[in-house]
């Protein structure tokens, strides 16, 4: 297994297997094993999911990084609000990201997930003008 090494700024937040972290300097870690895990701007707030692709994006993040007991909602309600999103969508291509996002979360691959979640957020922001959030942004 290869480890993954992340530089952190004082006051950064880190979410891992449930557990909230916050950074009180610059400090930089070394994830030897799996774990799930995002951080600083990939986190979503609550009050920041005011659009269903936000709550999809919010669902999905629950269902990666909540605690135990939160991620099968958190998959469930991605579930819910995906269809319900494609079902109202008159594109196909937000239709087919999000049905690849559905298959990459129920397959365990919540970060995936969230990357293609974030694809259907910036079209979303596009067609209704919304302003972008700065959050969350997830690369790799």
């Amino acid at each position: 297994m290869s480890t993954l090494v992340l530089e952190l700024r004082q006051g950064d937040l880190m979410v891992v297997n449930g557990a909230p972290i916050r950074f009180r300097n610059r400090t930089r870690i070394e994830l030897a094993a799996k774990a799930r895990f995002l951080f600083g701007k990939q986190i979503m707030p609550p009050e920041a999911a005011t659009s269903p692709a936000r709550r999809i994006y919010f669902a999905l993040q629950t269902a990666y990084i909540g605690n135990d007991e939160e991620r099968p909602g958190g998959l469930a309600a991605a579930r819910r609000l995906i269809v319900e999103f494609q079902e109202a969508t008159t594109s196909p291509t937000a239709r087919q990201i999000l049905g690849e996002a559905l298959a990459c979360a129920e397959a365990d691959d919540c970060y995936q997930a969230l990357k293609l979640a974030r694809r259907v957020m910036r079209h979303e922001e596009e067609v209704l003008g919304l302003t972008p959030l700065a959050a969350p942004r997830v690369s790799g």
